[in-house]
């Protein structure tokens, strides 16, 4: 499946634009992060965009969620360790997150989060204007996007080996690349 379909699916199964545009968000951090850990560029972008395609069908059921993305997944040919990823990337599935790229979503999903809501709180809500310095300040005040589970985002330093600097660097880079088709 290319971009283009896989994208076309997931605005097939997901109608809040907000929940597309932060599948956009993680699927240009899971690029990024495959372009530092020199992996397969499509495969993690892929699994950025779809990680959350059963959200919506799946919101009151909460620990179904990325079990029931396997459903609409099946028919398309999408590799074992991708499926195993977005299962894991809730915590709630009960799958544990084995690959570098299972641990890759499980941290940058909650951090594109952060982002966003250290985003909209600057004057001009553009994700341009937003700094590293920011987004740190942020993730320090526990009250701030309380949503965004921080201890997920700081497995970066064992699970990744990656600094949490280095990481936010990334996430944020990535988010900017493609700040108009997240609306930020």
């Amino acid at each position: 499946m290319n971009r283009d379909e896989a994208f076309v699916l997931l605005k097939k199964n997901v109608l809040n634009e907000n929940l597309i545009k932060h599948c956009v968000a993680v699927e240009a951090i899971m690029k990024k992060l495959a372009e530092y850990f020199k992996e397969d560029v499509n495969r993690w972008s892929q699994v950025g965009l779809l990680h959350d395609i059963d959200y919506e069908s799946t919101k009151n059921s909460p620990e179904k969620h990325g079990l029931v993305a396997m459903d609409i997944l099946k028919p398309y040919e999408i590799d074992q360790e991708s499926l195993n990823a977005i299962k894991s990337h809730n915590e709630m599935s009960g799958f544990s997150r084995k690959t570098l790229m299972a641990k890759t979503l499980f941290c940058v999903d909650q951090l594109s989060g952060l982002i966003v809501a250290s985003t909209l709180v600057l004057p001009s809500k553009k994700i341009n204007d937003l700094t590293l310095d920011s987004v740190l300040k942020k993730f320090k005040e526990k009250s701030f996007a309380k949503g965004a589970k921080r201890e997920n985002i700081l497995l970066c330093e064992s699970d990744l080996n990656i600094k949490l600097n280095d990481l936010v660097l990334m996430a944020l880079e990535a988010m900017q690349d493609v700040s108009e088709a997240i609306g930020l």
